[in-house]
């Protein structure tokens, strides 16, 4: 079974039929259905995030959005660790020539420690970092 990472632009697109990406979304997770999808908590932060302020509707959707994928088992949430954080946080600050947010090289580091090499994502920060970004080809 392949294993994707699945980026906050993905999931913020198959929620909300009014993104740009939400087509394209819907149709290239109908196109990998044996795809096991990893993401992280700190991705869902950035969902959550991104929801708050939308209406109260939305926000709820959200949040009922979240708790479906924490209990999907085709779905893997990888836990925030202190760890991991400040891994990020190290690349973070080693590549203050580009515009890479935290949950990016949170992102980054899950996949390479995975050996996953394509996101659901239309971030070109993960082409930056050298992985396929799925949702801009």
């Amino acid at each position: 079974m392949n294993s994707l990472f699945a980026d906050t632009s993905f999931w913020i697109a198959i929620l909300n039929p009014r993104d740009f990406l939400h087509r394209t979304a819907v149709e290239r997770a109908a196109s990998l259905p044996d795809a096991r999808l990893v993401t992280s908590e700190m991705v869902l932060a950035e969902l959550l995030n991104d929801f708050a302020s939308r209406g109260e509707a939305l926000r709820s959707a959200a949040a009922r959005f979240v708790e479906g994928l924490l209990a999907n088992p085709d779905v893997t949430v990888v836990v925030q660790s202190s760890a991991q954080f400040r891994e990020a946080l190290t690349l973070y600050g080693q590549r203050p020539d580009k515009t890479w947010a935290l949950t990016d090289c949170s992102s980054a580091i899950i996949m390479s420690e995975r050996n996953l090499h394509q996101a659901l994502t239309h971030d070109h920060h993960f082409e930056q970092m050298g992985f396929e970004a799925l949702l801009r080809s």
